[in-house]
This record gives structure tokens, sequence and C-alpha cells, in this order.
């Protein structure tokens, strides 16, 4: 506690009674000519010295107006006013002129009497009064405009000060009546509430200069809701007094004792926070670009908590309303920003002691033995009571790396559980991080999921909302574009939304780094020049800086600038031997893709396009060449980051034990995440043999549902294999079967099909087959068709083996010549060749 001396609520009192007492002993130990010459000489200045006060007290005036101070000296300053004009426009000593002489002094004690002492700043009462009264009173009695009725003047004036004297009185008791109701609401809601809606310099029976509420509070020295000269009530809302703020922390500071922390509330420098209201954090929220789901919801919250006001304020109960939330969504969309808005508002209706956010992570609650991470998380819910608690990659704290519980994390949970409960009447909690994640640790935890029970989710920033953030920014950095880096901006950010890059890029962060990125480029640029650069051309970014900040920062992403287009992606398709239904099939859905585009750009209703296939048909088809050719396709038309595919089987899936199946295959489509997801064989996933059911591949199908459906924005799977396999997993499950509807089915590979696979094999490898070998090669081909054994032999694998192994076969043949073999033997595959290795093949 500070010492009165110390207290700026009392500014210079103890000073002054200091010189005063000081003053009096001086007088009392002197001699008697002394005290003779003093009374001297205060006679001889006592003119002067009256003349200096009173144009003091003129020129204190108006600063005393300004800060809305609320002492006699204050009042009588402003009534010093009013004496002077009618010393100054009316002669003579008459009675007309005494009564308006009387009205100044009269109006400065009646504006410290009662409610209107109370509650409007005194001295503003009497400025108000006699601004409008006086001025009327001087000229009627100076200019005897009816001479008979030689008091109208002081009667005028003073019917003026009576009216402007009720609207105050009645404005006052309005206010009073309101801070009853409010206080009543609040006592209701919790004893911080009742400060939050006491007015400010009033104190718990009414007085002027005791404790307020922080929620009203303002800076040291300063009027946040001091009234201008338009309005005679803005003065009524007032900045507590430091001395209040202190009062409201010392609570605090009570509360934080009986939770252990007595040496660092005695330590900390109570925190004066600034006047907040409830408009001014809802104008903040509106303000923010986008958002316009979260700004709904966050205004349904505000009229929640209003609402719940007036019910207690009504007598319709006491409890606060008061709840946790969960901030869901991709970083970089602003869930930090609104969360302090969030603070703001609860603060603003009384509900929390400050607007202050605590901002934490796993790392910041989890301690490095069990049992410290309990102290640890509680130390932090202490150091945010009364404020909010922001937690952000809050599913970070269950991390069941291969299905071991993280008994650090969990400790953390219980003691955040525990203290959300204790101390939801002082402190809320906000959990954040990215939907998928944050669904699955919550609906794995009944306490977390019941206790957090509003959920606001954060989608993710338009190419034109991220225009506008980058707007805003450069406009704080006072930073220009050069006219052709708009049309760049534009086409980045198009890129941006087109490619659903935007969440890997962090979003608004996205924003300051490319803006950050394109300013080291350009400083690189200007410094480098022979000329000495400008001061407009060191804040110019120009559209060459930017796209250069863009390549730097999207090389992180897999095949990311490997993008072809839709036409390079056709021509390979088409490039491939057979196939000919495939082929049409994937023309059609390319053509449907781009349909929906068009759709779309009309404004049109357009079918969502597939993302998720079924490859049926036999082994060496060509499934995985056309997986990866449907990646290219999504990833040129920009619904893929990237054109890469995953290749995945049965074991990639399942785990070792169950509960480890599930983080497998999420760990798996997590890193095939923006790309492509192929799963050869994936009938295996159903396996009849194993007694009671497949229990891990079950485990599987059902995470991969989940993920295709949450993730289908960003993700194509294909499951592959042989047709009636695949027909029977998909038969097993319902789920596969609807989500996974389009299917493109692969035929077997006729005789000529694999002669004409195997030359361009050859081909592409440098080799030729002998004219006699040809035919050998067309018979080997036909063979294994006729024999219905192609498919076992693995259609086009078997071509590629076919040729690898005759030409191991000439290799060994020509390896006898030596240096004797031509060009033409080392690159020639006869027909003998041939034979032995099918014959091999074959067995």
């Amino acid at each position: 506690m500070r010492s009165p001396e110390e207290d700026p609520a009392l500014p210079g009192r103890t000073a002054v009674q200091g010189w005063l007492t000081r003053l009096r002993q001086f007088i009392s130990a002197a001699p008697l000519p002394v005290k003779i010459l003093l009374i001297i000489a205060v006679c001889f200045f006592a003119v002067p010295l009256i003349s200096i006060a009173l144009f003091a007290g003129l020129i204190y005036a108006p600063y005393a107006l300004w800060r809305g101070e609320r002492s006699p000296l204050a009042t009588a300053s402003v009534a010093l006013w009013g004496v002077a004009l009618v010393a100054a426009r009316t002669h003579g000593l008459n009675e007309p002129r005494y009564l308006l002489l009387l009205l100044p002094p009269v109006v400065a004690v009646l504006a410290h009497v009662g409610v209107l002492g109370r509650w409007p700043v005194p001295c503003r009462t009497t400025a108000w009064v006699l601004l409008w009264s006086m001025p009327v009173g001087v000229i009627i009695t100076t200019l005897r405009i009816w001479r008979s009725q030689a008091l109208l003047g002081p009667a005028t004036a003073a019917l003026i000060a009576l009216v402007v004297l009720g609207w105050r009185l009645a404005k006052a008791m309005q206010d009073s009546r309101e801070y009853g109701r409010r206080t009543g609401f609040s006592a209701a809601l919790g004893p911080q509430a009742v400060a939050s809606a006491r007015p400010a310099g009033t104190g718990a029976g009414g007085g002027p200069g005791l404790a307020a509420g922080p929620a009203l509070a303002g800076p040291a020295g300063t009027a946040a809701a001091a009234g201008s000269a338009s309005s005679p009530h803005a003065d009524i809302i007032r900045p507590a007094p430091q001395g209040a703020v202190q009062a409201a922390q010392a609570a605090r500071g009570m509360r934080n004792v009986d939770r252990g922390q007595q040496a660092r509330a005695a330590e900390q420098e109570p925190t004066q926070w600034p006047h907040i209201t409830v408009d001014d954090a809802m104008a903040e929220l509106t303000a923010m670009v986008g958002l316009t789901a979260v700004k709904d919801q966050i205004r349904s919250i505000t009229a929640s908590v209003e609402a719940a006001r007036r019910r207690a304020i009504a007598g319709h109960g006491a409890e606060k309303p008061m709840q946790h939330f969960v901030f869901l969504g991709p970083p970089g969309t602003g869930k930090t920003a609104v969360a302090r808005i969030v603070a703001k508002i609860l603060y603003a209706f009384g509900l929390l002691d400050s607007p202050a956010v605590v901002e934490a992570q796993r790392a910041d609650l989890v301690g490095e033995y069990l049992g410290a991470t309990a102290i640890k998380t509680n130390q932090l819910i202490d150091s945010a009571l009364g404020g909010v608690l922001f937690i952000d990659e809050a599913y970070s704290l269950v991390n069941e790396a291969d299905g071991q519980g993280d008994r650090f994390g969990n400790e953390a949970v219980q003691a955040l559980l525990k203290r959300a409960e204790d101390d939801r009447e002082n402190l809320i909690i906000i959990q954040a991080g990215y939907e998928r994640q944050m669904d699955t640790i919550l609906s794995a935890n009944p306490g977390l999921n019941s206790r957090f029970g509003i959920r606001v989710k954060f989608p993710t920033y338009t190419p034109a909302e991220l225009m506008a953030l980058t707007e805003h920014a450069l406009a704080a950095k006072s930073e220009l574009l050069d006219p052709d880096a708009r049309p760049v901006l534009r086409e980045i950010f198009d890129e941006v939304g087109r490619r659903r890059l935007a969440d890997e890029l962090g979003n608004g962060r996205f924003v300051r780094s490319l803006l950050a990125r394109a300013g080291q480029q350009r400083d690189v640029r200007v410094m480098g020049g022979p000329a000495e650069p400008t001061p407009t051309e060191l804040v110019t970014l120009r559209g060459e800086d930017l796209r250069l900040a863009y390549a730097e920062l999207t090389t992180r992403f897999r095949g990311y600038t490997d993008t072809p287009t839709v036409d390079d992606a056709l021509a390979e398709l088409d490039g491939l031997v057979g196939l000919e239904p495939v082929k049409r099939q994937v023309h059609e859905i390319v053509a449907q893709l781009q349909v929906a585009r068009l759709r779309d750009r009309q404004g049109l209703a357009s079918q969502p396009p597939s993302r998720h296939f079924v490859f049926t048909g036999p082994p060496g088809t060509g499934k995985t060449t056309v997986a990866r050719i449907i990646g290219r396709i999504f990833a040129a038309l920009g619904l893929l980051v990237r054109p890469e595919v995953i290749e995945a089987h049965r074991g990639d899936l399942v785990g070792e034990h169950l509960g480890s199946t599930a983080i497998k295959t999420s760990k798996l489509i997590d890193s095939a995440m923006g790309g492509v997801l192929f799963i050869d064989e994936a009938y295996a996933l159903h396996n009849d043999a194993y007694s009671g059911g497949d229990a891990f591949g079950s485990e599987a199908v059902a995470t991969l549902l989940k993920r295709a459906e949450d993730d289908r924005e960003r993700l194509v799977i294909v499951l592959a294999g042989y047709t009636e396999d695949m027909d029977r997993l998909l038969r097993s499950n319902p789920g596969l079967a609807s989500r996974f509807s389009t299917r493109i089915t692969f035929p077997s590979y006729t005789a000529a099909e694999l002669s004409e696979i195997a030359q361009v094999i050859a081909a592409n490898a440098g080799d030729a087959f002998d004219a006699d070998g040809l035919p050998v090669l067309h018979s080997i081909f036909v063979q294994a068709v006729e024999n219905g054994r192609i498919d076992v032999l693995g259609n086009g694998r078997f071509a590629r083996s076919l040729f690898e192994r005759a030409c191991a076969s000439r290799d060994l043949r020509v390896s006898l010549r030596g240096d004797q073999a031509t060009m033409a033997d080392l690159t020639t595959v006869l027909a003998p060749d041939l034979l032995t290795a099918y014959r091999e093949l074959a067995g």
C-alpha cells in the first residue's frame, strides 16, 4: 500500500499542510517586533496579493474545467469569472448589480450540494449555469430595457440559472438511479462487477474520491470521458483517480495471496487500465478484415451478456455469464486478435478485472518432470487471473506419439480443467488450434468438451481479404506500391487462393512475411544501384520485389514449382499406350472440373468435383501412372497445392496394436496433404481371414473415411486394387462407397499394346529389338493373353520384366565377344534373348 503522501488522489494536500504547520510554528516562535512587522507587511501587500490571487483564480478556471477538478477552489475560480463579468459590464453600486454579484457564489455553493455534488463535476455545473444565465442578466441590467423594472435582469438570470440547475439535477438523479440498477446487477454477478458499475470518483456510498471500477478507469491525470463544450453532461462519467485503481488492484492482490502468490503480489506495481467501452471493443472487431461469421458470433455472445445484465437488474438470475472458448481454424486468421477483443468486451461489462491476455503454448504449461507440470500450469493460470488465458496450439497438450499416452500433457490438462471450473467467475480460458486436431481432443476428453462450450470457427482468408490486409499493413508501415506492383499482388493472392495455399503459408502471417521479404529485395535493389536512392524509392515496393519474395516463400513446398498445365497433363495421358476407356473417363473428369470453375465465375451453382477415386483392374495396367497424371491435373487447376503422389500399402496404415493404427494412418495422410495419396491393394484393409474381423484394418478405414471428408478440399485419395476385391471392400463399409463414388476401370492390355509398351520401354533405354525378335516378342504376348496368364504376369510390368531379362541375356552373350562387340551388339535384343527371358519368367 502507498502512503498518503504518495497517493496521487490527494494532490499536494500533505505538502500544503506541512507548509502551513511550519508557518504557524515560525510565527509562534517569532519575537513581538517581528510579529508587528509581519502584520504591517501583510496590510501593505494585501491589495496586491488579493489582485494576484484573483488573477490566478481566473487563470486556474479553464484548467479546472478541462481536468474536471472537483475541489471547492476549482468551483470558486469558475464563479470568479461570473463576478468579473458583472464588474466589467455594469456600473454603480445599485441594487441589481449586488443581486447579480450574489448569483455566482450561490450557484457555486449549490453545485456542491447533494446529488449535484456527487455526480456531475461541480465546477462544470457552475460554468454551465453561469454561461447561460449571466450574459442575459448583465445585458438586461446594463441596457436597462425596462427602466421601471430594475430587478428584471437579476430575476431573469436567476430563473435561467434555476432551469439549468434543474436540468443538471435531473440528469444527475437519473444517473444515480441507473447506478443503483447497475449496482444491483453487478452485485448479482460479483463484487468486482459492482466496482465496474460504480461511476468514477464515487465510492460505495456515492461520495467522491473513493473506489471506482476498472472498467471506467483511465490513465492517471486524464479525463477520458471529460465533456466537451457541446454537452453539459459529458463530465458525469469520469476516469477514476489512481488511488481507486490501486484499491481494485489490492482486492485482486488479496486473491493472489490466497493462491500462494503473496510475495509476487507485494512486489508487482498495480496496472492502471484504460477506459474501454463495449462499443469501443465492438468497433475494433468490426474494423478487422473479413471474419464475417466470427464477428456475428461475437456479437451474439455480447448480446447474451447484455441480456444477462438486464435479467440481473430485474432480479432474475445472479450467475455470471462466463464461459470458456475454443477458437478453431488455421494459423494467421486473427484468433489472437479476437481473443484480445473478447477480453476487452468482458472487461467493459465488468466481468473481468482487466483486459489483459496472457498468451501461452504447451511449453508454458508442461514441466520437466511429473509433478512440476501441475505447479507450472497453476502458476500460469494465477498470472492470468482476472483476465484471459489464451493457449495456442492447445491440441499439443495431448501428444500420443505411437499410441503412448502423454502423461505430462494429461497432467497439464487436468490442472487446467480444475482451475477452469474453480476460477470460472474470475478467468476466461481460450484454447486455439486447427479444427480437426481440436475436435479430436475435445471429443476424447468429456471434461474439456463440457467446460469449453463456445466454439468459434475462423475461416481461411480469401484473395480479396489478403489484399485488404496488405493495404492495411502498407499503410501502417508508411510504405508505397509502385503502379506495377498492385497487379502482381493480385496475381499472387489469386494463385494462393486457387491452389488453397493460404493455410500452409499462414494467411495473415503470409502477408507480413511477403512484405518483409519484398522489403529486403527492395533494399538490395535500391542500395545496389549506381545512384543515391531517393526517400520515395526507399519505401516503394515494385512487382519484381514481390515476385522474388513469393518465390522464396514457396520454395519449401514440395513440387510447387513443378506444376504443369492441364494440356501438358492430358498430353501425357494421351501418350500412354492403350487404356482408351480410362483416357475417355479422365477427359470427362477434367471437363467437369473446368465447367464447374466457369459456373463459379458466373455465379452459378455447380456440383462439387469428385476428389476421391477407386481404380479397379489387374496389376500393371497403369493405375499408378494415371494417379500421377490426375494429381498434375488437379494441381494445374488449383485444386491441389502440388502434384506429388504418396504411394502406400496396408503396412503403411496399420499399426502394431489397437490405437496406434489411427495415429499411423493420420500421419500418412498428413504427409500427403496438398497432393495425392495412392493406396495400392487397398482391399487388404478388409481381410475376412482374421477371426472376429479385421479390427486393425477397420480402424484404418474409419480414420481414412474421416480424413477423406474433413480434408476433402486439400487432398485426393485413390484406392486401387483388383475389381472383385475392391467390390468386396466397398460393400464392407457404406461410407467408402459414398465418399469414393468415382470408379475408373483399367482393362487388361492386349498383345499388340504389350508389344508397343515393350518397344517404348526399349526406346527410352536406348535399345531396340532385332527385326527377327519383333515377331517373337508379339508371339510371347499373344500366348500370355490367350492362356489367361497376362493378369497374373502383371500386364505392363510383364513387358518391362521381359525386356529387362532379355537385356540381361544379351549382355551375357555380348560380354563373351569382349572388345570386338559393336554398337549394334550392345543395343540390340535378339529373338534368343527374348525366348530365354520368357522361359525364366514363365517358370
